[in-house]
């Protein structure tokens, strides 16, 4: 009898540890959001949040995007990009819509844009993305100058907001969509105290079946959705290779209760992530999989979304598939 009892304490004890998180079960401590957007002058002269600097002859006019924080900070200051190398975010809702339609496609992969065709759009100033458009700028720099960025939290998405606005001159309109995007942050954050949703375990994932990607919360929209939600998904070592990688066990050992995805799909053949790993027994063992918490998101909103339009799109779509505590 006494060996029975043992036994069954130890049955207890293995079936309920997958649900025992101690380490991650409570979200981090409210974090205290700034409303306020301090005045702004207007520039031609800059120091990015990684310590460029630009100088450019006058205020730019004409600019062509090469990184999806190019276009929406374009937008938040009420203008138009000379072309871009993101239409399909540029069409999001939260940027322009249907009026994407009327802005020129700039050719050729990511990384790898058309340089002459770049060229023909007649920049003032082109703006791609840090690691990325790195190649292109002694082509580029032929005909305009390239401001490479990479925001690395929302407050940099925010600096770099408020650089363009002073280099272009509208600093009322960067004032304004910085107070509008700290205010929905702030609100945002306290929403999902009240609602229990932070306390939520949620992940941001992307890739496919046999290289699973994560947001870590050293990244953008990682460090972002930790703002609102329990988000117990650090980098994994400093190689930038494999930092953002995650086996489907190591997700298990965080117990998720939702899953955001972004699938890149190239073709109408291709699967989405979570259609890729809906088989994989241990996939079906994590919490969201189990609950049907698992939401395919926009993909280039969330993969390439990097200003403060796509920031707030982001909060809002996250706000409303995170569910509330029972």
């Amino acid at each position: 009898m006494l060996l029975a009892a043992l036994l069954a304490t130890a049955l207890a004890g293995c079936s309920a540890a997958p649900e025992e998180q101690p380490a991650d079960a409570a979200p981090a401590p409210a974090p205290v959001i700034d409303r306020a957007a301090q005045p702004l002058s207007a520039s031609t002269t800059i120091t990015d949040p990684h310590g460029q600097q630009l100088s450019l002859p006058k205020a730019p006019e004409r600019i062509v995007c090469l990184s999806g924080l190019c276009d929406d900070m374009l937008v938040e200051l009420g203008m138009t990009p000379a072309g871009t190398s993101n239409p399909d975010l540029l069409a999001h809702p939260a940027l322009m819509g249907e009026r994407a339609e009327t802005v020129p496609v700039v050719p050729g992969s990511f990384g790898s844009e058309d340089v002459e065709s770049i060229a023909a759009l007649r920049p003032d100033l082109v703006i791609g993305l840090s690691g990325v458009h790195d190649a292109l700028r002694p082509a580029i720099e032929g005909f305009a100058p390239l401001w490479l960025t990479e925001p690395a939290d929302w407050q940099e998405s925010v600096q770099y907001l408020r650089n363009l606005g002073s280099l272009t001159g509208r600093t009322e309109q960067a004032v304004t969509a910085e107070a509008a995007f700290r205010t929905k942050l702030a609100d945002a954050v306290q929403a999902t105290r009240a609602s229990g949703q932070a306390g939520r375990k949620v992940v941001l994932m992307y890739g496919s079946a046999e290289s699973i990607g994560v947001d870590t919360s050293d990244s953008l929209k990682g460090d972002l959705l930790a703002q609102l939600f329990n988000y117990p998904f650090p980098a994994r070592g400093a190689d930038v290779e494999t930092a953002n990688n995650y086996s489907v066990e190591e997700l298990l050992a965080k117990q998720p209760d939702v899953v955001l995805a972004y699938s890149l799909l190239f073709s109408a053949e291709d699967r989405t992530l979570s259609a890729q790993l809906a088989d994989n027994p241990v996939w079906q063992q994590i919490p969201a999989v189990r609950e049907q918490q698992v939401h395919e998101v926009h993909a280039k909103l969330f993969g390439s979304g990097r200003g403060t339009r796509s920031l707030a799109a982001i909060i809002d779509e996250a706000a409303e598939l995170v569910p509330a505590a029972r």
